[in-house]
């Protein structure tokens, strides 16, 4: 079964790439695509597509590097919800 929300999730990601929705639900950027232009907003949809066009990050071939992430210097603090004061 297809969890829409979660696929919309995944899209709206930066970080997250086509490939790895593909590898997860078996679903093509282009039916990602359709999925995201039936179950958003109109706006939300142009916003989408334009932020997402064309980024490196949302193609696992166009990507400058081959595993790992970036991990901002308060990652164990926002992960265990403990945002530090500054």
């Amino acid at each position: 079964m297809l969890d829409i929300d979660r696929v919309i999730e995944m899209a709206w990601e930066d970080r997250t790439t086509f490939d790895a929705i593909k590898y997860q639900f078996g679903l093509k950027e282009q039916e990602v695509i359709e999925i995201m232009r039936k179950h958003m907003k109109p706006k939300s949809f142009k916003m989408w597509r334009k932020r997402v066009q064309g980024r490196a990050t949302k193609h696992q071939k166009l990507r400058g590097f081959e595993k790992g992430r970036f991990k901002c210097s308060r990652q164990k603090q926002i992960t265990h919800n403990k945002i530090s004061k500054r």
